[in-house]
Parts: C-alpha cells; structure tokens; sequence
C-alpha cells in the first residue's frame, strides 16, 4: 500500500473534514461529513466512553447510514457538539427523512481534557458552536497536531492531538483513519523518541525514526490518569461498498492499529473507540479478500494517524505537558 496523495481521511472520495478550536478552554472538535449519508459502524474496546447515538450503528437497526461523524474534547459536555452539527445539516435539507421532516444521524464520541489547564468557567456550553464551526470549515484539506478535537489532548508525558493517515492497496480501494489521541498510554517506546507505530510508517511521515535497539523488559506501567480522564476516539473510512456488518468489521480490526501505536491501549480507564464509514463508491471486486485487505489497511493507518498526532501537535503558552518535537528536540 502507499499513501494517497494527502495523507488523509479525505483521500477517501466524497469525505471532508472541518476542525474547531478553543484554544483559551484548550479544546475543540473535530466533524467528519459525507457530501451524502454513508454506512457507518462503531466498535468500543475501552473501558470509560463516552458517546451519542452509537447504538444506532448497530447492523440489526433501522438505520444503517450517518450524515456525519463527530469526535469532540469536553467529556460529557462534549457531546453537544453535535446538536450544533446536526442543526446546520438540518438546515441544510439533510437528515433520515421521517414524513415532511428531516433528522440528521450524527453519531458522536468525546474524550476528556477538562484538566489540561484551560479555562473551564464558561457560563454557555461552548460545545455546539464549535461542532457549528467544525462543519462549515470542513474540506478535504485540513490541520492535524493541536487541532480540532486534539486540541487538548495528552498522553502519558507528552501532548496527544488530531492524527490521520491514509492508503491506497493494489486493488485500488483507498482507506484511511482520523484520530484524536488522548491516551493514558504512551506512543513512544520507554524514555525515547522512538513511536512504537513505526513498523507501519511510510514515507517518514513521523520522522522515519525506526524502532529503538532494546525494549523496555518487564514493563509495568502505572495509571497516570484518573478514571474517565483518557480516551483515544478514532474514525477508520474507505471508498469500498460495504454492508454496516462489514463496516463493523473493519473498526473491530482497526482496533489493531491502537494497540500497536499505543501501550497500554483498551483500559479500564480508557474510552476508546473506532467509527467505521463506508462510501460505497467502488464495488468489491472479492467479497473474501477485499474486506480482509481493507481491515488491515485500516489498523495501519490507525496507528500511522495516532503517531502523526503526537508528531505534529504543536506548543501553546501553558501548556502542562511538551510536546514531542518540544520534549526529544526535533525544532
């Protein structure tokens, strides 16, 4: 596989993505949107998540596309961040039609940075505005690092952030993952700069480091966060015409990808989550070998997006935690 020509989610036709910040709260969100509803799935393996409308994607339900995807900071409060995309889409004429009535589908999921040292004493949930503003910037070009809905995010000793990664296989199909990295785990291995994704890296997208010479033998580490305080929250999309069972399978397989790029990943204090969507612009050629090829595509580039996060998240006057080029000296 290689990388399609942004590196992005939005190397998957039909796909844009719109980031909001809040960079005085320290936060933001991040919308993924469809020019027209996709299949859409979800898989959570964490312990602590936090979300709206996700059991909507199940494959027995009525409803089996979504309008648009949101990952937000904010933990709970967070989720409003979608009634503020679901309005404007409303507005737009979109939504599941129920008589002479519209209803946007827009499944979302949040991560916790409400002590990340912003200012939290807003007297208006700032949250759906910001999914308002997220939607209307959203393009097929857009920031990663200390952007959108890893504005605030961390990891354990550096700064997390937005990360996203794309690929296109052989036989043509495009795949690619968007990510907000605010992990209780580490990306790097041990004390290095090394990221533990760089079996999967292309084109030295994350400093083409390589993996350090040892490991860390014994490893046990501590909880640096307290329940409820880390999630890493991701979407994983492609170009292929897939069923939602299938779309469910492909975020089941992504989950590969965090645990690669992240030790330890899938914690009780985690909320992590992977959101599948599936455009339907291109038949499967194998109904065996395309769907496989296609969650192994999305694991890789889970875990290239989750290291590009941390690479390219930026500082910002008081910050409590460095980031990596800040911490290992890269600029």
């Amino acid at each position: 596989m290689r990388p399609g020509p942004r590196n992005l989610i939005t190397d998957v036709e039909g796909l844009s993505v719109g980031n909001a910040e809040d960079h005085l709260v320290r936060t933001g969100v991040t919308v993924l949107v469809g020019e027209r509803p996709f299949t859409a799935a979800v898989h959570v393996m964490g312990g602590a998540p936090g979300t709206r409308e996700t059991d909507l994607l199940a494959p027995d339900r009525l409803v089996q596309e979504a309008d648009a995807l949101v990952l937000s900071g904010g933990s709970a409060l967070g989720l409003d961040a979608a009634s503020g995309v679901a309005d404007a889409l409303r507005a737009a004429g979109r939504g599941f039609a129920v008589g002479d009535q519209r209803v946007p589908i827009v499944p979302a999921a949040i991560l916790f940075d409400l002590l990340n040292g912003g200012a939290k004493d807003w007297a208006e949930n700032p949250y759906r505005g910001l999914g308002a503003r997220a939607l209307a910037a959203a393009g097929t070009d857009f920031g990663i690092g200390t952007a959108g809905a890893g504005t605030g995010a961390t990891t354990r000793g550096l700064k997390g952030g937005l990360g996203s990664a794309s690929a296109v296989l052989e036989n043509g199909l495009t795949v690619g993952a968007l990510v907000a990295v605010n992990a209780l785990g580490s990306v790097t291995v041990g004390g290095g700069c090394e990221f533990w994704a760089a079996p999967w890296e292309l084109d030295a997208e994350f400093g083409g480091l390589g993996l350090p010479s040892a490991f860390p033998a014994g490893m046990e580490p501590r909880p640096e966060k307290r329940p409820g305080e880390a999630t890493t929250i991701a979407i994983v999309a492609t170009d292929a015409r897939l069923t939602q069972a299938q779309a469910q399978r492909m975020a089941i397989a992504a989950h590969d990808g965090m645990a690669r790029a992240i030790v330890p990943s899938h914690t009780p204090l985690d909320g992590d989550l992977v959101f599948a969507a599936a455009t339907g612009a291109r038949a499967l050629a194998d109904p065996v070998a395309d769907p496989f090829l296609i969650g192994h595509a999305a694991a890789a580039c889970l875990s290239r997006a989750i290291a590009r996060a941390v690479f390219a998240a930026g500082a910002r006057p008081g910050d409590l935690m460095p980031n990596w080029r800040a911490r290992f000296g890269h600029g």
